[in-house]
């Protein structure tokens, strides 16, 4: 086996890593997972979706719902090329610090639901523990998260 090659053979077992991690942590299809592996790890960059399709072995029906799915999270982005027919697909530039963001935003805001429910249990001690517990982790989170990602764009900057 030719260096090439055993470099396709760990890319493409990454691509089903990266494929596993979203279905297990995000529920989307494999093949979902598959498209924005290889999007991540191809050269060139852009990739049209029959492209995408040889190379993670999928039919170019199950690909279209995956280039949605990524298209509609922001995940990926379609481009032209001017002169060429067709659009190709790449990640979205700095789509990881979006996506979490966003995760761990939404997780920070459930303190404002857990908040409620500590009013509505307030005369009720033993359901409201289970409840306190939740909104002790989730307030800390939001307010933790703003300096994190300070700390985060501060790193980036030096």
């Amino acid at each position: 086996m030719d260096e090439r090659s055993s470099m396709d053979e760990q890319l493409l077992a990454w691509v089903e890593r990266v494929a596993a991690f979203f279905a297990r942590n995000n529920g989307l299809p494999l093949i979902t997972g598959r498209a924005l592996g290889w999007l991540m790890v191809c050269d060139p960059p852009e990739q049209t979706a029959a492209q995408i399709a040889a190379a993670i072995g999928a039919s170019k029906a199950s690909l279209s719902t995956a280039v949605r799915v990524l298209e509609a999270s922001g995940f990926v982005r379609a481009v032209t090329r001017p002169a060429e027919r067709g659009v190709h697909l790449r990640v979205v530039d700095d789509v990881w610090e979006r996506v979490a963001r966003r995760k761990l935003e939404a997780l920070g805001q459930f303190s404002e639901i857990t908040a409620e429910g500590l009013e509505i249990l307030g005369d009720d001690p033993v359901r409201a523990e289970r409840v306190r517990d939740a909104h002790r982790l989730f307030s800390w989170l939001e307010r933790e998260i703003p300096p994190l990602f300070q700390r985060y764009e501060e790193e980036d900057l030096s």
